[in-house]
C-alpha cells in the first residue's frame, strides 16, 4: 500500500531529510513571508525535488507541524538535565520554560510571522488545533514530568489537571515572547522568573482546606473552557 504524503518510515536518511526541509521553509518564511512561501520554492532552495518535499509534507501548515515537533524535540532535550538533577518544582518549571525561550530563539523573528495564522481559531496552524496534537500533547507530557519528578505536595483533584494548565501558561508566554522586542528577550524572561514563584505559591496553597473549594471551582471552569468544543469530551 503506497504511504499517504507526511506519513514517512522514519529512518536516519530520511529525519535528515525531513529537517533539511523544515530548516529552509522557516528560514524561507522568515525572508519571504509565510504567504509568498511556496511549496516549489522551499524544495528547490533544500535540493530537493518538489514530489520528494510532498512525500514528506502535505502542505505548507503541514511544513509548520513538523516545526513545532522540531521545537517541542529539542525542548525535552534542553531539559532534560534540569528535570534529572532538580527535585524542587519551581526550579524545574523555570529552567523548562526558559529552555523553550532557549530553543525557540533563532525563530523568533518566524514567530511574528506566522501568528497572525496561528492565531485563527480555525487554522490548522493553531495551538490547539488537532493537527497540532502531537507537539501538544508532547509539551503536556513535559510539564508533567516537571509535576510528577518533583517534590511538591498538589491537592489530588488539581493534579491531574496542572500539567494541561501549565501548558496554557506556557501558551500566554509564547504569546508574550512573539510580541517582545527587549534583547534577549529580557522581558519575557522575567515574566518568566516572576510568574513560576506565583504558580509554585498557589499550587502550594491549593492543598489547605480553606482554599481548596475555591482552586477546584478554578480547575472546573479551565477545564470546562478548554475542552468545551471537543467531542469526546
Amino acid at each position: 500500500m503506497a504511504e499517504s504524503p507526511g506519513t514517512v518510515v522514519r529512518t536516519p536518511k530520511s529525519e535528515a531529510t525531513r529537517t533539511l526541509i523544515v530548516e529552509t521553509a522557516l528560514r524561507l518564511f522568515q525572508e519571504n513571508g509565510y504567504a509568498k512561501t511556496t511549496m516549489r520554492a522551499i524544495a528547490k532552495e533544500a535540493g530537493v525535488s518538489v514530489g520528494n518535499a510532498y512525500y514528506y509534507f502535505s502542505s505548507k501548515e503541514q511544513l509548520v507541524q513538523g516545526f513545532y515537533d522540531r521545537i517541542a524535540e529539542l525542548h525535552e532535550r534542553a531539559c532534560e538535565h534540569a528535570l534529572a538533577t532538580e527535585r524542587e518544582f519551581a526550579p524545574r518549571l523555570r529552567a523548562v520554560m526558559h529552555g523553550w525561550l532557549d530553543v525557540a530563539a533563532p525563530f523568533h523573528e518566524f514567530g511574528k510571522q506566522f501568528f497572525v495564522n496561528a492565531a485563527d481559531p480555525d487554522s490548522p496552524l493553531s495551538p490547539f488545533s488537532t493537527d497540532s496534537s502531537p507537539a501538544r500533547e508532547a509539551q503536556i507530557a513535559l510539564h508533567r514530568r516537571v509535576l510528577d519528578g518533583s517534590t511538591v505536595k498538589v491537592d489530588t483533584e488539581l493534579r491531574p489537571e496542572l500539567p494541561e494548565l501549565l501548558w496554557l501558561y506556557e501558551m500566554g508566554v509564547v504569546l508574550f515572547w512573539v510580541h517582545d522586542r527587549s534583547p534577549d528577550c529580557r522581558k519575557t524572561r522575567l515574566l518568566i522568573d516572576r510568574t513560576v514563584p506565583l504558580i509554585d505559591r498557589v499550587i502550594g496553597l491549593s492543598r489547605l482546606r480553606l482554599l481548596r473549594p475555591v482552586t477546584r471551582d478554578i480547575v472546573r471552569l479551565i477545564g470546562d473552557l478548554v475542552r468545551s468544543d471537543d467531542p469526546s469530551a
